[in-house]
Parts: C-alpha cells; sequence; structure tokens
C-alpha cells in the first residue's frame, strides 16, 4: 500500500472535476484526481446513445480548449465524454482513473483520509467531492409490487431500444429523459404511453440559430436564479421532486410519434400499473425517468450532513468540516448548478475559498 499526501484530491474526473482541477492548478501542483471509470468521460458514455445535450457551445467548453462542435450544433454524449477526455489529456491533468473511493474519512489532525479500491491511501488537507448528481436511481414504491414478467429499468440503466421487451412500453416520467426515450420507443416501433405532469417546455426549437441564441439567453437567467435571493430560493423549493421544462422535444414531437400521454402512475392492480384516474395499463417494458440522487454513503463524516441525510453547505462549502467542498450538487447556488452552464462558477468558488483559508505553497 502506497500513501500519497497532496494539498486537494478531487473525487470524479467528469466535467466538474476537471473544472475544479483547472482552478486548483492556479495554487498548486499537488493535487490528484480521481476516477472509478477506465477512461475520462466514461460517466457520459454509459448514458443511453441517442443523448443529445441542449447546451450551447459556449457554455459546455471548459477553460482554455473549446469542444469541436459546430457554433449552433449541441454535442452527444459521446461527444462530450472524449471531449472531457481530451481536455485532460491537453493540460496534462493528474487524473488516476480505474480507482474508486471507498471511504473518506476525517484524521484526528484535521486532514482528510481516502481508502482506494487500488489498496491505496490518500491523505489530503482538503477535498472536493465532483462525483456526480445523478449517481442513484429513485423509483417508487410501486416498482416492486407489479408483475415480475414486466421488464423494468430506470433510465440512467437504459442504452437504447434493444433493451425494451417486444410489446408496448411504457415510460413514467415526462421530463426531457422520458421524452427522449419515449420518442426512441416509439421510433423503433412501440406503442408508447408516456405517464406524468406535464413540467412545461420552452416555446422556441433550439436547434436553430435563433433558438440556440434563445437558449443562451434562457442559461442566463438560470444562473442568476440563485439562492441568495428570495425569487431563486422560491424556484429551489418548487423544483424539488419535479422535472424541469422541456428544452428540445416539444408534446407536437409526442403527438406526432404517436406517443400516448396519460397522468401519475398510482398504484398497482394484479401487477400491472394504474393510472390516477383508474385506467389498468398493460406493458412489456417500463423505464423509470423518475430521477436521481448523488450517492454519498461513502463518506464517513457525519458532520457533513443534515438529519434529512443531505450535504449540510453553503456554495459548496462544508462550515463544519474546514476543507470539505462540493461541486456540482442539485441547486448548490443555482438553477444551473448541477449543469454544465453552471459547475464552472461554482468549482472556481469553492477551490479559491478552500485555498484562502488554508493557502498552499507547492506551485512551480
Amino acid at each position: 500500500m502506497s500513501i500519497s499526501t497532496p494539498d486537494l484530491a478531487i473525487v470524479g474526473a467528469g466535467a466538474a472535476g476537471l473544472y475544479c482541477a483547472h482552478y486548483a492548478a492556479r495554487h498548486t501542483n499537488e493535487f490528484e484526481v480521481l476516477d472509478e471509470h477506465a477512461r475520462v468521460g466514461d460517466s457520459w458514455r454509459e448514458r443511453y446513445r441517442s443523448l443529445r445535450l441542449f447546451t450551447p457551445r459556449p457554455w459546455v467548453s471548459l477553460p482554455g480548449l473549446r469542444i469541436d462542435v459546430g457554433r449552433f450544433q449541441y454535442p452527444t454524449g459521446v461527444q462530450l465524454a472524449d471531449y472531457l477526455e481530451r481536455y485532460a489529456a491537453a493540460f496534462d491533468l493528474p487524473v488516476r482513473t480505474a480507482t474508486h473511493v471507498d471511504r473518506l474519512a476525517l484524521e484526528p489532525d484535521g486532514r482528510f483520509r481516502l481508502e482506494l479500491s487500488t489498496g491505496d491511501d490518500v491523505v489530503a488537507d482538503r477535498v472536493i467531492v465532483s462525483a456526480g448528481a445523478h449517481r442513484v436511481p429513485v423509483t417508487p414504491a410501486v416498482a416492486g409490487r407489479l408483475d415480475g414478467g414486466i421488464r423494468q429499468l430506470h433510465s440512467l440503466d437504459y442504452r437504447g431500444p434493444e433493451d425494451l421487451a417486444p410489446g408496448p412500453v411504457l415510460v413514467v416520467g415526462a421530463a426531457n429523459s422520458g421524452t427522449d426515450i419515449a420518442l426512441e420507443a416509439a421510433a423503433s416501433g412501440h406503442d408508447t404511453v408516456l405517464a406524468g405532469r406535464h413540467p412545461g417546455q420552452v416555446p422556441a426549437r433550439i436547434d436553430t440559430p435563433i433558438g440556440n441564441v434563445m437558449a443562451g439567453i434562457f442559461i442566463r437567467k438560470l444562473r442568476t436564479t440563485t439562492i441568495d435571493t428570495e425569487r431563486g430560493r422560491r424556484v429551489r423549493d418548487a423544483a424539488r421532486g419535479h422535472g424541469v421544462n422541456l428544452v428540445r422535444n416539444h408534446l407536437a414531437d409526442l403527438d406526432r410519434a404517436g406517443v400516448r400521454r396519460v397522468g401519475r402512475v398510482a398504484d398497482e392492480k394484479d401487477g400491472r400499473p394504474v393510472l390516477e384516474d383508474g385506467e389498468v395499463l398493460d406493458a412489456a417494458t417500463i423505464v423509470w425517468c423518475t430521477g436521481s440522487r448523488p450517492q454519498h454513503d461513502w463518506i464517513d463524516i457525519p458532520e457533513a450532513f443534515g438529519a434529512d441525510g443531505f450535504v449540510q453547505q453553503q456554495r459548496g462549502l462544508v462550515d463544519a468540516v474546514p476543507g470539505l467542498g462540493f461541486v456540482g450538487l442539485p441547486f448548490q447556488y443555482s438553477v444551473a448548478s448541477p449543469t454544465l452552464m453552471g459547475m464552472g462558477r461554482d468549482a472556481e468558488y469553492v477551490v479559491e475559498h478552500l485555498f484562502a483559508r488554508h493557502p498552499a505553497a507547492r506551485v512551480a
């Protein structure tokens, strides 16, 4: 077993982690980025193949290297994954892949010990957790009471139409992932039902130059909707448990594709899903697009969490645990915080404040 002692350990080498690494390099050469995947960007390669972002190019690119897509184009998940991998290589960022952090704990001297799947340990002065906001699937209790013959999967596990059993498909959750998957299921020949509350939709077609410009305006609005304003706090509270507005897909697209839209799944009867209006549905496959949450059970620092199990942080800094920060949490500072549109600003704030409190001196 080896032990390294960096100024900073960053957990996760997705976009949030690479943003943190970029800003950390201002302060020290002694930092490490730890990622469980075999390659940088693999968390995006594991998403469904048809995924296409709805973030314009200026908001996708990290500092110093522009993503290689057209001015009015939107990257796929795989294109973003390859870009993140190129970014880490271009700036020679110290990423250790295939390295899972099994446990994060505090040492008696206030430093942090990270126990790694490789058998090695890292003892760091500071730690930033940027391991992703969408790690643990959330499904309703009714899922466990349905007939075992129905194929069930979560949107986090869905890759493409080959995952769907022959026959009708029910997609539960009518936000962006749900509508993406419903449209794909219908296009591949399945009778498709989409269940859930309509979250509203962006009026413009973003895949046009005018729509692209309007998307940029909308993003600026999201970035200014922050928790240090009354309006931002209201939006945060109202958004909990609800999907965000449809951005690329419109109701007209669903209707044109033959996707039947219905209300919420409320219960089951004889192992089949039942809607809130009492309709019983037949489905060979159910895809649950019902949300996800971060995974923090490997963080053995009780002081970092409240009674509700959520991280107790202010703009990503955990006041009860000096030296510990988070980037990419839902509504960490703004509506845009868990997205490419907002995590860069959050990463800079967290890194700068961590080093301002405990300056490092190991910069070449």
